[in-house]
């Protein structure tokens, strides 16, 4: 089975590095030229256009920022795409646009998958990030092994849409756990608790997230580098929202940290990094979060 796999950004090329590093035959491609050194180092065929990327593939994987991104390069690559190859796109889209571009992949004979990833940038590093599955079984099984090389959990949720939809709710309750988890952290710092003696006794609580076992420690390092951004933060709560609507679900959490994203997205811009939501607090009240021992970034 031969796949192209086109954005080789922060979760991309991780996942991009898994499949190459478990021996699939593998061409890459990014706009940025910047990435090639890396997949170079691995053996891995770059490609100099999408287009190019997927003229002899059997499948297509593709991690793209944004819905208007996947659309420009599906629109780019089909045209291209060998008759009976597939599309597996592992961007988080809402319900809406993935049902619409893969029924324009449908129509050109392309069998469609989408399987966006959850869990943070540090575990695509390892391999270990979960895998949400939606489309046809018969698809999922022929992909079954790159899917499982990508991710070290794999739930297959059931037709297309589906992955879409859960994928937006474990985001949206990550947001609202970090927000959640910044305020608590302040409250212990303006108490007078010892913040790496807190953290420790959060995390071993019932009170614990997996955000502020793995996103609390880069604040409290003060990088809050995630590689994750407020826009991306806000595009998944619009999605949310938008679910919430079509469902009749009042999402009271989720409308009040769409809002706190909304102003620290004033703040500090739309590039900045979701973590930094918590630095909204540490501004307003004039007190940082900084405890040592630490990371900067998760390993």
């Amino acid at each position: 089975m031969r796949y192209a796999f086109i954005g080789l950004g922060n979760l991309g090329g991780h996942l991009a590095a898994s499949l190459a590093g478990a021996g699939f035959d593998l061409t890459v491609h990014d706009r940025d030229t910047a990435h090639r050194a890396r997949f170079d180092a691995l053996g891995v065929t770059w490609a100099d256009s999408a287009a190019a990327a997927v003229a002899a593939a059997d499948a297509v994987i593709t991690c793209l920022p944004s819905p208007a991104v996947s659309e420009a390069v599906l629109t780019e690559i089909l045209p291209a795409m060998r008759p009976g190859a597939d599309w597996i796109e592992t961007s988080t889209l809402g319900r809406e646009e993935i049902l619409r571009l893969a029924g324009q992949a449908q129509a050109a004979g392309m069998g469609v998958l989408e399987s966006p990833v959850t869990g943070g940038v540090h575990l695509a590093a390892q391999g270990q990030i979960t895998v949400l599955v939606g489309g046809d079984d018969t698809l999922f099984q022929r992909h079954r092994p790159a899917l499982e090389a990508m991710g070290g959990r794999l739930f297959h949720m059931g037709p297309l849409g589906s992955a879409a939809l859960i994928k937006v709710i474990t985001n949206m309750l990550a947001f609202i756990h970090l927000v959640a988890d910044g305020e608590a952290l302040m409250l212990a710092k303006r108490g007078g608790l010892d913040l790496k003696t807190a953290w420790q006794a959060i995390a071993a609580s019932s009170g614990t997230s997996f955000v502020h076992e793995t996103e609390g420690q880069l604040i409290l390092n003060g990088s809050y580098d995630i590689a994750f951004t407020m826009d991306l933060a806000l595009k998944d709560l619009g999605f949310a929202m938008r679910f919430g609507r079509e469902f009749g679900v009042p999402l009271d959490l989720a409308s009040m940290t769409e809002q706190t994203f909304l102003k620290g997205r004033a703040a500090y811009g739309g590039g900045a990094q979701s973590t930094q939501i918590v630095k909204l607090l540490e501004d307003v009240l004039g007190t940082d979060l900084r405890a040592e021992g630490f990371p900067a970034r998760l390993t």
